[in-house]
């Protein structure tokens, strides 16, 4: 029952949370909170490891039952997940002073954490659209957290934009139904060619709906334009798992239809493949430069994750092996790094209250421990080597130049490279600044601002992450390359 419990417990742990009366100190809703999220991470790293492979819930119509299975891919999720989560929530110990009604947002936090269990270790469609549609109502909250005009809009702007995603998969599942044997996760798909022989044209139209409905969480363009509405009004740790975990939600949906229900070779230079190829380029160039001339902060990290997770989705539409490895590489380095570049602009609003880019010169000088954390997470995401951010997106390039798709396969590899060009562009100027401000600022004046251990110490772990992934990468690639080999 470990699967249960990692759903159920922080859930209602939550949910507890959420109804108890005000703590008397705060230092007691911390310590409810931090034994809340450990306990989740233990169910969820034991149900990952060591617990039942599958568990059948119940049945509510003929092909639809809430069934979970624990299989390669949502164990590599499900690492992501609850690394990420319980770095951001301890981090949120200290910087949730800033924002207040901590005990509200812990009790939601936890109660995403449970869903999130749910959905990595979904073992069919059903069960993850219906945790899908719970993680978008229970992480609307974290949004709107501070309940300023902006983030009632921001908050609002995720929600409209999520559900009107969830309906475009719910319309393709209606067709999935009809067209698989079962709609349970199994490597190369489960399409009833007999069914489906005269029919896929509509079932194309239906994956594609499924596509740009996951998209949605995902931040591709033309649906994209909830993230940088949404991240800059969320507390930073919300931002934080927003784009490094909620963002991969997306993916990991978008994965599960393509290779897990319907097969690769299904859209295999399909009209899908084409225009889902294009949408991804658009997006990782347009995420890009929006970001590149973006000045305030969290909203320029906000378009970088559209771009980046672009780069994810690009991988897998190419449908061939060493792109898709690249692009579960990403997904893994991308939620280490972006977490890291979120939570020292929380750092940089919690210390200062400095929230623009043009603000920050000078900022090493305050806080140069959380500055040397941001430099090299924006180094990896740049992808200069030897970070981790170069190792998937030299598998991404060669995977686009292997694919031989044509135009596809020369015009990716270009477009990545001056995506790369414009990270560096917008991330290393704050650095450069940051520790050479110019000899007309005040040094004598300057005062050191680092913020405390409990903020300070998730920096610095997904800092050390982000370049120790690149110098050894070897593990984890042979880990993704075997889950790849099985389902490409």
């Amino acid at each position: 029952m470990l699967i249960l419990s990692s759903v159920f417990v922080p859930v209602l742990w939550g949910v507890m949370l959420l109804l108890l009366p005000e703590f008397k100190s705060r230092g007691r809703l911390l310590t409810v909170s931090g034994i809340g999220l450990s306990l989740a991470a233990c169910l969820g790293l034991a149900a990952m490891l060591g617990g039942e492979p599958e568990l059948f819930l119940f049945s509510f119509g003929s092909n639809l039952s809430v069934y979970f299975r624990i299989d390669e891919v949502g164990r590599l999720f499900a690492a992501v997940v609850i690394f990420v989560w319980l770095l951001a929530g301890f981090y949120a110990f200290e910087y949730m002073k800033h924002e207040k009604e901590e005990k509200r947002y812990f009790g939601f936090y936890l109660m995403v954490f449970g869903i999130l269990h749910g959905l990595v270790f979904a073992g069919n469609m059903v069960t993850f659209y219906l945790c899908y549609e719970l993680m978008t109502l229970l992480s609307f909250p974290l949004i709107l957290h501070n309940r300023s005009k902006e983030a009632i809009m921001g908050g609002l702007k995720y929600l409209f934009y999520s559900l009107f995603g969830a309906y475009l998969v719910l319309f393709g599942l209606f067709f999935l139904n009809k067209y698989t044997t079962v709609l349970t996760f199994l490597p190369e798909g489960t399409l009833n060619l007999d069914a489906v022989a005269g029919n896929e044209t509509i079932l194309l139209i239906a994956v594609f709906s499924m596509i740009l409905g996951f998209s949605v969480k995902a931040g591709m363009f033309p649906l994209h334009a909830w993230l940088p509405t949404a991240h800059p009004v969320a507390p930073a740790p919300a931002s934080a798992v927003m784009s490094g975990i909620i963002v991969k939600v997306g993916v990991l949906g978008i994965i599960r239809v393509v290779y897990y229900l319907v097969g690769a070779d299904f859209i295999r230079g399909s009209w899908v493949q084409t225009a889902w190829m294009s949408l991804s380029l658009i997006t990782v160039f347009m995420g890009s430069m929006l970001a590149y001339r973006e000045k305030v902060l969290k909203k320029r990290l906000a378009y970088s994750t559209v771009s980046q997770a672009s780069y994810i989705l690009f991988g897998l539409s190419l449908l061939q092996a060493q792109a898709v490895t690249g692009a579960l590489l990403h997904v893994v380095f991308h939620a280490i790094i972006k977490s890291c570049l979120f939570l020292f602009a929380g750092a940089v609003i919690f210390k200062t209250g400095k929230t623009r880019v043009e603000e920050l010169r000078g900022i090493g000088k305050e806080m140069p421990v959380a500055l040397w954390c941001y430099t090299f997470a924006g180094a990896a995401l740049i992808g200069i080597p030897p970070a981790s951010g170069f190792i998937s997106k030299w598998h991404l390039a060669l995977g686009a130049l292997g694919s031989g798709i044509p135009v596809f396969s020369w015009l990716g590899p270009v477009v990545l490279l001056i995506s790369a060009l414009l990270t560096a562009g917008y991330l290393l100027p704050i650095t450069v600044q940051g520790f050479l401000p110019g000899a007309d600022y005040g040094d004598a004046a300057v005062k050191k601002k680092e913020p405390g251990p409990v903020m300070l110490l998730p920096l610095l772990i997904f800092a050390v992450l982000a370049l120790a992934f690149g110098l050894f990468p070897t593990a984890l690639t042979e880990y993704i390359s075997a889950i790849v080999g099985g389902i490409v």
